[in-house]
């Protein structure tokens, strides 16, 4: 399940700002709807892969099921079920459906909302927030500015306004030797060398190693690697891996231990963020 994952990192030395055009004729056409939040019903199938573009607008991304991996220039964030991701207007990225996705798609005019307007960030969607989405993808293209329309959206970026980031963003090193061992952490999240030993494999000290994740990710490397492990855990989760197995393949003793860093990370364990998700 961490193919997805390096579908979203494998192209490095791809230039962002030379994004291709993806963005689908239905997509483009909602740019230039005259509401403050306009939405969009889509359906992924597994392996899905956009292609870079940007949005004129911000872009909200909710999964009602499936698991999304969104990439940019800088990182990588997964999307769960129940989760949504917020990508600024104008920032290129790639999303990836390491499953079947079944999301809504809002596009935000700047100031609408209360989300950082320069900053991705995953958050976690409640159901008032999912149920008013889903209104909200139903609207047409023109409603009246004092209709029952426009008083749903105005409690639709209250809602926004209330989201608290979720920690399921991975920061990418700039540096080529510690990028190379976030790429083979990112190809195997399970891999317990420490970080002298992937100094050696790197051509720096440990030492080097450790201060440039703390510098260019703002994650000491060890933070860096958990992080990791529970974003390969949440993809493998949802498409209906055992717990087991999971925690035994990214390197923990047993479930315990897993289901313990799993809900410092959720404040749920895995059998419950599943039943939720």
């Amino acid at each position: 399940m961490d193919t997805a994952f390096r579908l979203a990192i494998e192209s490095q030395t791809m230039s962002i700002n030379g994004h291709r055009d993806s963005i689908s004729p239905e997509v483009r056409a909602r740019q230039t709807w005259p509401g403050a939040i306009v939405g969009y019903a889509v359906a992924y199938e597994a392996g899905h892969d956009t292609g870079e573009h940007a949005h004129e607008r911000a872009q909200f991304m909710l999964s009602l099921g499936g698991v999304l991996t969104l990439r940019t220039e800088t990182g990588a964030w997964v999307v769960p079920p129940g989760f949504a991701i917020w990508v600024p207007g104008g920032l290129a990225h790639r999303a990836t459906a390491a499953t079947e996705v079944n999301a809504r798609f809002l596009y935000v005019t700047t100031g609408t909302s209360g989300l950082d307007p320069s900053e991705v960030q995953v958050v976690q969607a409640g159901g008032l927030l999912r149920a008013l989405v889903e209104r909200v993808v139903e609207l047409p293209e023109a409603y009246p500015d004092d209709g029952p329309e426009t008083r749903l959206v105005a409690v639709l970026r209250d809602e926004l306004a209330r989201l608290e980031p979720a920690p399921l963003d991975l920061p990418l090193p700039r540096d080529r030797r510690a990028l190379a061992v976030a790429e083979a952490l990112i190809e195997d999240a399970g891999d317990e060398r420490g970080i002298d030993d992937w100094g050696r494999v790197a051509g720096a000290s440990g030492r080097t190693l450790a201060r440039l994740f703390q510098a260019e990710t703002g994650f000491t490397f060890g933070q860096w690697r958990q992080r990791r492990r529970l974003l390969a855990a949440l993809e493998r989760l949802a498409a209906g891996e055992p717990v087991t197995t999971i925690a035994l393949d990214l390197g923990y003793a047993g479930t315990s231990a897993f289901t313990a860093m799993f809900r410092r990370q959720l404040g749920a364990p895995p059998t419950r963020y599943l039943r939720e998700g």
